[in-house]
């Protein structure tokens, strides 16, 4: 995610997988779906909808400190020979189209 403050302020751990799955349940449930948080929370597994809506809105306010540039861009290592930064920040743009 975009910085540590969405694991630590949520009021709930999260691991780097439910965060994948999280990512990948909002690009399959736009903000049109229909119960789109109750969707995004039965596709990360072990969170209520209020957590995942949380989740979301903490992704939110990292996004606005980035673009704003007081919150740096994360490093992220890549596991594979392309670099991950470059992709993760495509991502986080397409996420505030959200």
């Amino acid at each position: 995610m975009a910085s540590g403050s969405l694991s630590r302020s949520s009021g709930s751990s999260w691991t780097a997988q439910q965060n994948k799955l999280f990512e990948r349940a909002l690009a399959v449930y736009d903000k049109d779906t229909p119960d789109r948080w109750q969707n995004v929370a039965r596709a990360v597994g072990g969170k209520t909808v209020d957590e995942v809506k949380r989740h979301y809105e903490l992704l939110v306010e990292d996004l606005k400190f980035i673009e704003s540039n007081r919150l740096p861009y994360p490093f992220y290592k890549s596991s594979s020979s392309r670099a991950g930064g470059a992709d993760e920040a495509q991502r986080l743009r397409y996420l505030k189209l959200q």
